[in-house]
């Protein structure tokens, strides 16, 4: 536990598709010192026809949250709120919901991305915005409120992040690194595109301006203590890698529900290789760019764990396959794979053996998983130009030593992982940067250098 009396407490609200936590932050000794002090998960909604989120829920955890902060006696003067990519909420002229809410993971925008296309060709939708093609982007699923009516009525528009940022302070605001996921906002100018917007007739007014990390919201407000709510990285792949000491020759690979594998840049790459090797440019802290693909990760064992009704633990789940002594692949970014209601079922009916035994099951995920991160190494190397010497790995994902060393084993590459809170620790330190108690991105980074401990593989 940190000590109590003269800190100055920043506090991060980082949220994933299955849970949320609320993480103290402070600088003590020079080194930054965390705290959990909340932690909560079930807001995801199956309704029978839709996929969507309980905001209410998360509303109320978030200010149940920093209600928590309050008890325990350390007042954050900051918050910042990280999350998931591409889901947002819209909001009508008097500044209420309009649900519900779509998550991601629902299928109503596989029938409507042909329809996009033939509006706007893939190739200039790439060479515009630099976003890989995902049917579950925003440009999608605003695409689906268009033609059901929903948009209609809508006056706002905010993603997850900016949404419970606004929950807070009354102030609407469009962080910079959230809004590249949308896949609608110009990479060269980092504004909203447009011509986009025109000719999918998605109206421009529920847009504000978009605004970067390290700046200010406003002032909490429905609480007895006063902080400040400020933009840290929003997306929460942008604000691990904030926390990510990469270097111009290293490549970075996120591990969470999502794996992100990529590479920083002062500048998205647009070519048509890069298109076609579908890698993406989503928005980082500092004006940069990450350049990445995303593949599921920790999703696939989520759910093999979830249908043996949690009778192993991940560590557990993490021997069985190292006892296994085949070796089978599978496409991780499967469609089966998104939302199936039984993983194990789906991975055998992928590889036709439905008798396959669970050690085996779980064995390819982990190889093909090693497998992609490595394909996508070279395909940074191929299209970038760079030479890349090392990966570090990052996030919760970066305590599976197996994982850890099948990656080692495929890509060829020096592996170190760690820091495991990576993306609590780039909300923070973007934090740092607007309070001023650290001067530049570069000196935060050393500060995470210095603080956490990292495993080299």
């Amino acid at each position: 536990m940190m000590a109590g009396e003269g800190m100055n407490y920043h506090l991060a609200i980082d949220i994933g598709a299955s849970s949320g936590r609320h993480i103290l932050g402070c600088v003590e000794d020079g080194k930054l010192k965390l705290e959990e002090v909340y932690r909560f998960e079930d807001y995801l909604r199956d309704d029978g026809a839709t996929l969507c989120w309980d905001i209410a829920k998360l509303v109320r955890e978030v200010k149940a949250g920093i209600a928590k902060c309050g008890e325990i006696g350390k007042i954050p003067s900051t918050i910042a709120i990280d999350t998931w990519g591409v889901d947002y909420v819209l909001l009508d002229e008097n500044q209420r919901e309009i649900l519900p809410c779509v998550a991601y993971r629902d299928s109503r925008t596989l029938a409507v991305t042909d329809e996009v296309a033939a509006l706007i060709p893939q190739t200039e939708l790439y060479a515009r915005t630099g976003i890989q093609k995902a049917n579950y982007n925003s440009v999608y699923q605003l695409f689906c409120d268009k033609k059901s009516g929903k948009l209609d009525g809508a006056r706002y528009f905010l993603n997850m992040p900016d949404y419970l940022a606004f929950k807070l302070t009354g102030v609407m605001k469009n962080e910079y690194t959230e809004a590249t996921t949308t896949n609608l906002v110009n990479a060269g100018e980092m504004t909203w595109d447009g011509e986009i917007l025109d000719r999918l007739g998605i109206k421009k007014e529920i847009f504000s301006e978009i605004s970067l990390p390290c700046t200010e919201v406003g002032d909490l407000v429905g609480f007895d203590f006063d902080s400040k709510v400020v933009l840290a990285p929003s997306h929460d792949t942008a604000s691990a890698v904030a926390a990510c000491s990469v270097g111009d020759n290293g490549v970075y690979i996120s591990s969470g529900t999502w794996s992100l594998i990529g590479t920083e840049n002062l500048a998205p790459v647009l070519s048509r290789e890069a298109m076609e090797a579908n890698f993406t440019n989503e928005g980082g802290i500092d004006r940069r760019f990450r350049f990445l693909k995303n593949y599921m990760g920790m999703w696939l064992f989520q759910n093999i764990r979830r249908n043996l009704d949690k009778r192993y633990t991940y560590d557990e789940m993490m021997h069985l396959a190292m006892e296994s002594e085949r070796v089978f692949y599978i496409d991780t970014n499967a469609q089966e794979f998104v939302a199936p209601e039984n993983m194990i079922d789906a991975i055998r009916q992928y590889l036709g053996k439905g008798d396959l035994p669970l050690c085996d099951v779980i064995n390819a995920v982990y190889h093909s998983l090693a497998k992609a991160y490595a394909e996508v190494v070279t395909e940074i190397e191929r299209i970038s130009g760079k030479t890349v010497d090392t990966v570090n790995i990052v996030g919760g994902g970066s305590k599976d030593r197996y994982l850890n060393q099948l990656t080692a084993q495929y890509t060829k590459k020096r592996v170190i992982a760690g820091p495991v809170e990576a993306t609590a620790t780039g909300n923070l330190i973007s934090q740092l940067i607007y309070a001023g108690e650290v001067a530049s991105l570069a000196e935060a980074r050393k500060l995470v250098q210095t603080s956490f401990d990292t495993e080299e593989i």
